[in-house]
């Protein structure tokens, strides 16, 4: 008797990893301290069972050739390097992932974030159970999982606009899509503030989750980002006549520096290097004395 496929989204590794990596852009666009790069780091690294099987869900999800067969082998070799993964460690990394995050989140509202690419992620959770259970599942579910990920390979790339923020797809999308990616009144506060992300905010947020593991990575990103921004400032200041907010803005120069201390960068310098991409923004369009006033109360 062939047994059902049932695909469970809080066992699913790939899914599991996106909603944390969404409560961590939540929580940072709160100004918030967050728990969830401590978990990511904690059970997503490479010496996991969940961090190793992430990278094959990444492999089948992110990868696309025009041949079919090409895309065949990479199945098959995801398949294999996948049944060399301890199925019990698996389970045991998941009980204690998913107790922790209850233990830290509303589980409610957690886990009922909506996921762009559910069915494929689903798909490819099917596929590693028929794969790698000693058991007989329905065929027709077992064959529809492979062609779901089968015509997601194949089928036409994605623009490098598309891809830019590929961990945080969302937020190439609008503003709707944007609220859909955290908790809606926490993003709706962001809008508030800053109105819309631009681009160099995108690529921060991403560069911070997609390296949560990866701290020199990350420190490079912020450490390059933070001395355009000092330079970006100083060109600014000759154009400044009123003597208080040149003073104001002199103080933020100053203090930029203290986004580059240290070896690991925490939540705080992430938010504070946002709120620089804004102030920059801000000066660009209008040179506006309140906002350089405001930046500066905020940093202090």
């Amino acid at each position: 008797m062939t047994r059902k496929l049932k695909h469970s989204k809080i066992k699913n590794t790939s899914i599991l990893f996106e909603l944390l990596t969404r409560q961590i852009t939540a929580d940072v666009l709160a100004g918030k301290s967050t728990k969830s790069v401590k978990i990511v780091k904690k059970y997503f690294n490479e010496d996991t069972e969940l961090g190793k099987e992430l990278q094959l869900y990444r492999l089948l999800s992110e990868k696309h050739y025009e041949s079919e067969s090409r895309a065949h082998d990479l199945m098959g070799i995801v398949l294999k390097s996948r049944k060399k993964l301890s199925n019990s460690k698996l389970r045991n990394e998941k009980y204690n992932l998913i107790k922790e995050i209850k233990e830290n989140y509303n589980s409610n509202d957690f886990f009922n974030g909506r996921i762009s690419n559910y069915k494929l992620l689903a798909s490819i959770y099917n596929t590693f159970q028929s794969e790698t259970i000693d058991e007989t599942f329905n065929p027709e579910q077992t064959i529809n999982a492979k062609f779901t990920i089968l015509e997601h390979i194949t089928s036409k790339k994605i623009s490098d606009k598309q891809a830019k923020a590929h961990v945080l797809k969302e937020y190439n999308k609008t503003d709707k899509d944007l609220r859909l990616l955290a908790y809606q009144i926490l993003v709706d506060k962001f809008n508030q503030k800053y109105k819309t992300l631009n681009e160099s905010q995108k690529s921060l947020l991403k560069n911070y989750i997609n390296n949560v593991s990866n701290t020199n990575s990350l420190r490079e990103f912020v450490d390059v980002e933070s001395s355009k921004i000092k330079k970006e400032l100083k060109k600014h200041l000759p154009k400044v006549n009123d003597t208080i907010t040149k003073i104001k803005l002199t103080e933020a120069v100053n203090q930029i520096d203290n986004i580059t201390k240290g070896k690991v960068v925490n939540e705080k310098q992430v938010l504070t290097l946002m709120r620089y991409y804004e102030l920059v923004k801000e000066i660009e369009n209008v040179h506006k004395t309140w906002s350089i006033k405001s930046f500066s109360k905020r940093i202090n």
